[in-house]
């Protein structure tokens, strides 16, 4: 059902968008399938692996951002009640966490993984310095730092000229 979902998701949004040219983010994926289905529930990965490939139909994210830290400190930040997931025990948990850890070991040009138990600032800082250069920037970044120091208009000896 996962993999319907998300074929159906890929041909609606994604693929279009991509399509567009546009820049697409999501905060689920395949990964996420391999890792919670997979590694938490103790199925056949490589069995996950092939349906989600056809959903996608091949399709891999550039960059995947993984927010590590230990999940029941994770949970613990919950404000509110758990869902059907949340509410796995602790060995579940682990077994996701460790999912991801091998994905992310197994592709580590495709990941950034950050501890989140850092500031979220720093967490931020991270993200921004990794995605710099595979967002299009019209700004350099060696100009964002005199951005506000050059006029917006300049005085000219030369009269206005309109087209």
């Amino acid at each position: 059902m996962y993999a319907a979902d998300r074929a159906e998701h890929v041909a609606s949004v994604i693929a279009p968008a991509l399509d567009r040219g546009a820049i697409v983010i999501t905060d689920r994926y395949v990964d996420s399938s391999l890792a919670y289905q997979g590694a938490g529930r103790n199925l056949p990965v490589e069995e996950i692996a092939r349906f989600n490939w056809w959903a996608t139909d091949g399709r891999i994210p550039d960059l995947t951002i993984l927010l590590d830290m230990d999940p029941m400190a994770g949970l613990q930040r919950r404000a509110r009640s758990a869902d059907r997931l949340e509410a796995e025990p602790a060995d579940f948990h682990q077994r996701v966490r460790a999912g991801f850890q091998a994905l992310a070991g197994a592709e580590p040009a495709r990941y950034l993984v950050l501890d989140a138990d850092r500031p979220t600032d720093e967490i931020t800082r991270d993200i921004q310095e990794r995605i710099r250069g595979m967002l299009p920037d019209p700004v350099p970044s060696v100009a964002e730092a005199a951005t506000g120091d050059f006029p917006a208009i300049k005085e000219s000896d030369e009269p206005a000229r309109f087209r």
